[in-house]
């Protein structure tokens, strides 16, 4: 679906131009998360030399943390206009008090706004970005998933999303912008390192890079076969489902029949599909030793923030809050 190529072009235009070819058709429309920052920059100037006229708009989400957000929308909406590329700004109010952390909070707004987008959304995030993300969730004792980090490409609810730049780093994103003379801004909050991420991304990565050259190649080959894995263990859920399931409900003699690893995987699974929040592994696995072995007389369930997990009529249900 991309513009037609030669040798003679960026090896990253050819390499995006890929991905899209792989992921997208030709009428797909695309949403771009434009930010105003080099990474974001660099791949709507990609994206205008590979897609159809009037297929690619962009969204910049103004969070109104920063005293230069004002700037940075009229910086992003300057750039836009002089690649005829429309742009929705949207101004959104962080929850700072929702218990969740600035920076999750100012993310939960962002991709709130995102789901409303008609088209792909497309992000920016590149390899530096993915290796930061399966450290600082290793970090906070994630699972499978959480150590595949970013997919290069998944479904949020009706919203799909993109990442083009997953397996790019971020030197070749400069090399890339400087050698086009292209123009950014640079959000200085990226320099806090109270932010655990920053600290991440600024102290620890940095110093890990010295000691093994390729540590961020390597996070990120490892997401890779984090998500391979991840995929497996669906497969297997998937099938579990299928072959003890009776409609939406499980019964709990079939549910028994699995070890206490499968039966979590299975939670897990349909929660997913529920798009449900997965509670932590301490309150999953407690549930799951309840459905192992309660009387016929109990009805163990267990609450969650989207509903409830609850025994009734001998079978576990999956309740809507």
């Amino acid at each position: 679906m991309a513009a037609s190529r030669n040798s003679r072009q960026p090896e990253l235009l050819q390499r995006v131009g890929d991905f899209l070819a792989t992921h997208l058709t030709a009428s797909t429309p695309v949403v771009l998360g434009l930010s105003g920052g080099c990474d974001s920059v660099t791949l709507l100037h990609l994206l205008h030399q590979l897609l159809p006229a009037g297929l690619l708009r962009a969204c910049h989400i103004h969070h109104g943390l920063s005293a230069h957000a004002d700037d940075w929308a009229a910086f992003c909406a300057q750039t836009c206009a002089q690649l005829r590329v429309p742009l929705n700004i949207h101004r959104v109010t962080v929850d700072r008090d929702s218990g969740l952390g600035l920076e999750a909070a100012a993310r939960q707004a962002r991709y709130a706004i995102f789901a409303r987008e008609q088209g792909c959304l497309l992000l920016a995030q590149h390899a530096d970005d993915q290796a930061e993300t399966v450290l600082f969730n290793l970090l906070r004792g994630t699972g499978l998933t959480g150590a595949a980090g970013m997919l290069p490409a998944r479904c949020q609810g009706p919203l799909r999303i993109l990442r083009p730049l997953l397996n790019v780093s971020r030197a070749e994103i400069e090399v890339y912008a400087r050698q086009q003379a292209l123009r950014w801004v640079d959000d200085e909050s990226n320099e806090d390192t109270r932010f655990s991420r920053n600290f991440l991304r600024r102290d620890i990565l940095p110093q890990l890079s010295q000691r093994f050259p390729a540590a961020v190649a390597s996070l990120t080959q490892a997401a890779a076969h984090f998500a391979e894995a991840g995929d497996l263990l669906d497969e297997l859920a998937g099938a579990d489902w299928g072959r003890l399931a009776v409609g939406d409900c499980v019964p709990i003699p079939a549910l028994r029949t699995l070890s206490l690893a499968r039966l979590k995987n299975l939670l897990r699974y349909r929660l997913r599909q529920l798009a449900w929040r997965v509670p932590v592994r301490r309150r999953l696995e407690e549930f799951c030793r309840q459905l192992q072995a309660a009387g016929t007389d109990r009805h163990p369930e267990l609450q969650l923030l989207d509903g409830v997990m609850r025994v009734q009529a001998g079978a576990l249900c999956w309740v809507v809050a």
